[in-house]
């Protein structure tokens, strides 16, 4: 059996095959059926592999199918029947951990299954996610757009996870896992690695609504999984093509045509750029990108909210609409979202607006009523009222308060937050740099993605404050 996986690995003139080479066999022996219109390739794709077309494809055409026999995860897996009997053990915050002993295991062994497909990453240097960053640059490059807080989570949570969880077991197992091999470093990888490649499947919808309430309360997601060359493929917002699911394979199927010589995109969902540097490590140019967002904490309504107090009476009615506020709020850490087109977080917006513009009268009736009742009709208002088109026509008080929560968001990014003027014009040192092409070009890939990030962001804070400037 080696002497013939041996041979396989050869061409005809007794060379290696090249990892794609490989993995592209391993495509066909596990019944993997790729159209003669694609092919996987390192060169003409936006990263590091991707998938070009060799034909014109067109809308409803089925690129790949996989079956479900070749998907790698905790059922998959070699070890399969251990990690279902020790379930209960493997329990996290993430839910991650009966894959990664999976990933662990299948990667380290050379009589892996899938080692042609995990050939294709053999030491993860390609994975560039913050995570990886020093702190330093995470910190300098990254200040104010949120990510650097939820790396520093990440690797809280990740060490945790392995401390706590992963090494009592693999210690547990010395035939299978070996702390000397299966460090942290090496499960920090992996966890970079599903972050960046691995798929969910949709939850399946109930036959009837009884079920779904019941299950509504309580309905964990489905785990992760890694889907071979499905993960080839790089995303972008405007894709044009989508994985389907289906009891015995999975499908990449055109979904509008595709010209030769074109890169097949698939998306990752409608992720901001900070979402798709964070999990992936990549960024779409910010203009391009339909789904960007740009938060503003609550606390930077409340801020503003102070600025013009005139008097104590004042200063004690805004600190108890305030202490009102946070009681509302769910999250300590609260923030409003916007996206291109207006608010992306309405109801939330509009409950802030209203009680930090509330009289003590008004104040004082809310709190004893415990709150206003659910309009349905208001909800459609309210969302039109803060789309790009509705902010101009809110209220002053209301837009005051957006335009100034804006501008305080925007003082809170450190490199680009210098401002300068050019006759007369107030630039942001980041537009600058963005817009000059030879300047961009001397930038370093991680330099590149926070920039486009942070401009991102704050172009959108931009526009919000040019919508509600009095």
């Amino acid at each position: 059996m080696m002497a013939t996986e041996a041979k396989r690995r050869k061409v005809a003139d007794g060379s290696e095959l090249s990892p794609v080479q490989n993995f592209l066999q391993w495509c066909d022996r596990v019944c993997l059926v790729l159209s003669s219109k694609v092919c996987v390739s390192k060169e003409g794709t936006v990263a590091e592999y991707g998938m070009l077309a060799k034909d014109s494809i067109e809308e409803g055409e089925i690129l790949f199918t996989i079956p479900r026999s070749a998907l790698l995860h905790q059922g998959t897996t070699k070890i399969s029947a251990l990690l279902e009997k020790e379930r209960s053990s493997l329990e996290s915050s993430s839910g991650w951990v009966p894959l990664l002993l999976a990933l662990l295991y299948e990667y380290t062994s050379s009589e892996s299954h899938w080692k042609p497909y995990f050939s294709l990453w053999t030491d993860f240097k390609t994975l560039d996610q913050p995570m990886f960053w020093s702190k330093e640059e995470r910190d300098t490059l990254l200040k104010g757009t949120g990510i650097s807080e939820a790396v520093n989570t990440d690797l809280v949570n990740i060490q945790r996870e392995y401390t706590d969880v992963v090494l009592p077991f693999i210690t547990k197992h010395p035939n299978l896992w070996n702390p000397d091999t299966h460090t942290l470093e090496l499960y920090t990888q992996l966890v970079a690695f599903v972050m960046a490649n691995s798929f969910q499947e949709p939850q399946e919808e109930q036959d009837n609504e009884e079920e779904e309430d019941e299950e509504e309360e309580e309905k964990a997601p489905n785990p992760p999984m890694m889907v071979p060359m499905a993960d080839m493929l790089n995303h972008v917002s405007n894709h044009n093509a989508n994985l389907e699911f289906s009891p015995d394979s999975l499908k990449m199927v055109c979904v509008r045509p595709i010209h030769k010589g074109e890169e097949v995109f698939n998306t990752y969902g409608q992720m901001a750029n900070w979402q798709l540097l964070h999990m992936y490590g990549f960024t779409e140019s910010y203009q391009s990108n339909s789904n960007d967002t740009a938060d503003i904490p609550i606390t930077n309504f409340y801020k503003a909210a102070t600025q013009d107090i005139q008097s104590d009476l004042d200063r004690q009615l805004v600190e108890e609409q305030w202490e009102t506020l946070r009681q509302m709020m769910e999250e300590k850490e609260a923030a409003i979202v916007f996206g291109k087109q207006g608010c992306l977080t309405d109801t939330e917006l509009h409950t802030v607006l209203k009680v930090l513009c509330m009289s003590k009268e008004e104040l004082s009736e809310f709190k004893d009523n415990e709150g206003w009742e659910e309009d349905e009709e208001e909800d459609e208002k309210i969302f039109l009222a803060f789309c790009n088109e509705g902010l101009p026509g809110l209220k002053a008080s209301w837009k005051r308060l957006i335009h100034e929560a804006a501008r305080l968001t925007v003082r809170c990014y450190g490199v680009g937050d210098e401002e300068g003027e050019i006759e007369g014009e107030r630039v942001d040192s980041d537009h600058v740099l963005i817009e000059d092409k030879a300047a961009l070009a001397e930038l370093n890939s991680r330099q590149q993605n926070a920039l486009q990030v942070r401009f991102g962001q704050k172009s959108i804070l931009y526009t919000l404050m040019e919508l509600t400037k009095s």
